[in-house]
């Protein structure tokens, strides 16, 4: 089943590959499946699925995955709704559409 997808090309997310070592944790704790293992390693299969939660980067004992949790782009996408503006997950210094 496919889940809820965010804004398109926005997601943090990062996987080095040279530090997994495929324990598989992160298959475990993503609640949108964003990861399987192939040949012995991570993959993200999509990286959009992502919603920011950050349980992978918590749960990788080898730091292998990053990502600035937080809402993810909820914060974007209501503010944009609320203030009729574009849905945006800008948020660099002095945006008004990140929380």
């Amino acid at each position: 089943m496919k889940t809820m997808q965010y804004l398109r090309n926005v997601a943090t997310l990062k996987l080095d590959v040279d530090r997994c070592t495929g324990c598989g944790m992160c298959t475990i704790v993503c609640p949108h499946a964003v990861f399987e293992l192939s040949g012995g390693k991570a993959r993200i299969l999509d990286i959009d699925d992502c919603m920011e939660c950050g349980a992978c980067a918590l749960n990788c004992r080898f730091k292998a995955i990053s990502v600035k949790s937080g809402v993810g782009c909820a914060a974007g996408i209501l503010n944009g709704l609320l203030n009729g503006t574009e849905p945006s997950c800008d948020c660099s210094k002095g945006s008004k559409s990140c929380c």
